[in-house]
């Protein structure tokens, strides 16, 4: 069940995140979108030319293991609603830093260069979006699940 709740939970952030990016780099031109999604540093499955549907779907992966971990350290005792923030903001710490060696490992060119603050802080506020989203849904998970029983 645990697994379950940290999927549907990493399901709606991720794509929150994922379409709070694309707005931004929509209405700024800042290619926060482009590099949530880029994967060509990665061996392998980088010299693939895949599709935006197929990269969201890599990314969308990444937002289920965090909800997964964030769910399973959740169940382990009763928080309140500042701890379960505190707990997801700790567990996203490594997206913010993402930004850094994310721009500086793309092969392509049309990511934010590492240097690129603006850019860095749209990141991190879409970032922080998806770590409140984490016990924002979570506890609305809790209360349906409390309501149906």
């Amino acid at each position: 069940m645990k697994a379950l709740k940290g999927i549907w939970i990493g399901f709606w952030s991720g794509l929150l995140l994922g379409l709070l990016l694309k707005w931004i780099q929509k209405v700024t031109g800042e290619q926060v979108y482009t590099l949530l999604l880029n994967v060509d540093f990665i061996p392998v499955i980088g010299k693939v030319n895949w599709s935006e549907p197929v990269e969201f779907t890599f990314h969308l992966a990444i937002s289920l293991l965090i909800a997964i971990v964030y769910v399973y350290l959740a169940k382990r005792r009763p928080y309140t609603f500042g701890q379960l923030t505190l707990l997801s903001l700790f567990l996203c710490i490594p997206t913010f830093i993402l930004f850094f060696p994310l721009s500086s490992l793309a092969v392509r060119t049309d990511v934010p260069a590492l240097t690129d603050m603006g850019a860095y802080l749209y990141w991190i506020l879409a970032h922080l979006t998806y770590a409140l989203a984490l016990p924002i849904l979570y506890k609305t998970f809790e209360r349906k699940n409390a309501a149906s029983q």
